[in-house]
């Protein structure tokens, strides 16, 4: 070390010291043999105590081996360099710390022996803005994703929407229509049997036009119930009632639907069954299931009701002889104003279901299915009991 101080001029020595980078000076030994208060200044050093030091001193522990094997290359190839080209370079602090720099490499030669200036810059302040800068744009790009994202959503809606009301349109134009046109003729008809031995004709067309106007009158009322669901304006009465009440008074309204040989088979072991629940919505559930298991349904058809009192809550299935619902589709049953292909000769909205499951899970209960095409389907609901009625 003495030899290279004395090998420096002392304007060399003044400009040395004064340079704002960060300079060391190594042998091949990789021994630190001269340095400058800038560089003492980043690593936190006094003079003593870095110059004469092995330059492992300035570098983590990790990047050891690595550097070893750089600098024995470096030194063989004797060509200056900017270190690190291409990925982080770290310093080790005296303290311990990591400090972020960035190096660059010059070999000389002085009085027959090898040395390397190494010229360093802390760029600690540097690569954090840069880290700044770069999670300010992650954070920008995933704001913009997701404005994106929710633009394309919004417009997948929007198209959706479209579609849900132009087949809204179509399917309202179409159920109203076909019963009104009977209605009309049925109206029409009635005046053609003033007799009193036509009674019974009149009669006949009379039904008619009270089925149909019924009919209608469920329509309107899913429509609106959708309103009231959307809108969150629903409001569920909690009453204790047998529930055999429900069933005599939705099987009794069925029967004027059935088909020839179509029969309902009554639950067992009801009788007794009290229960606490919006008992309107017992009825809407049951009415819909029901009248869907006969219209699906041929004649000469069985519609069998199984209620099963289970933990906490009461499990009620229908099941029927029916067209099934065909695999491909039984994951939109309850989407609404959804109807399979094989049941679009029949009557229906297809907002009936997606209601009823609606209700029942504001309620704490649900429904479920099964079905096989040409086989029939079994569509099970079930509702919470409360603890007094386990």
């Amino acid at each position: 070390m003495n030899f290279f101080k004395e090998s420096i001029e002392d304007t060399f020595i003044t400009l040395f010291e004064g340079v704002s980078e960060g300079i060391i000076v190594v042998n091949k030994s990789r021994q630190i043999v001269a340095s400058n208060s800038s560089v003492r200044s980043i690593f936190g050093y006094e003079k003593e105590e870095i110059e004469g030091a092995m330059l492992e001193t300035l570098i983590p522990t990790k990047y050891h081996h690595n550097h070893h094997h750089h600098f024995k290359n470096f030194m063989a190839d004797q060509d200056k360099r900017q270190m690190g080209i291409g990925r982080d370079l770290y310093g080790l602090h005296k303290e311990g710390f990591e400090i972020a720099v960035e190096v660059g490499l010059n070999p000389f030669v002085l009085h027959g022996h090898s040395y390397i200036m190494a010229l360093v810059t802390d760029i600690t302040i540097r690569k954090k803005q840069e880290e700044e800068i770069q999670n300010l744009n992650n954070y920008l790009e995933a704001k913009v994703k997701e404005r994106t994202e929710q633009l394309t959503e919004a417009l997948k809606a929007e198209k959706e929407l479209n579609e849900l009301k132009t087949k809204f349109l179509s399917l309202v134009s179409h159920e109203f229509k076909t019963p009104l046109a009977g209605i009309l003729t049925s109206a029409t008809l009635v005046g053609k049997y003033p007799r009193e031995d036509q009674q019974e004709k009149r009669e006949k067309h009379l039904k008619t036009i009270q089925g149909k106007v019924k009919y209608l009158n469920n329509i309107i009322d899913d429509f609106l119930s959708i309103e009231r669901l959307q809108s969150g304006k629903v409001k569920y009465n909690f009453t204790s009632f047998p529930i055999s009440k429900v069933f005599d008074e939705v099987i009794y309204d069925a029967n004027m639907y059935l088909k020839d040989g179509q029969i309902i088979k009554y639950p067992k072991n009801i009788g007794d069954l009290t229960i606490t629940f919006d008992e309107k919505i017992i009825e809407l559930t049951l009415t819909n299931l029901i009248h869907n298991a006969i219209k699906y349904s041929s004649e000469n058809s069985t519609v069998a009701i199984k209620v099963t009192k289970e933990a906490k809550q009461l499990q009620i299935a229908i099941r029927d002889e029916g067209i099934g619902i065909p695999d491909n589709e039984q994951k939109f049953i309850f989407d609404r104003y959804f109807r399979a292909e094989n049941a679009l000769t029949n009557q229906g909205t297809g907002i009936g279901l997606n209601i009823v499951k609606t209700h029942l899970e504001n309620l704490g209960g649900n429904i479920s299915f099964s079905s096989k095409e040409n086989v029939g389907s079994t569509f099970t609901f079930t509702i919470p009991l409360r603890e007094d009625q386990l």
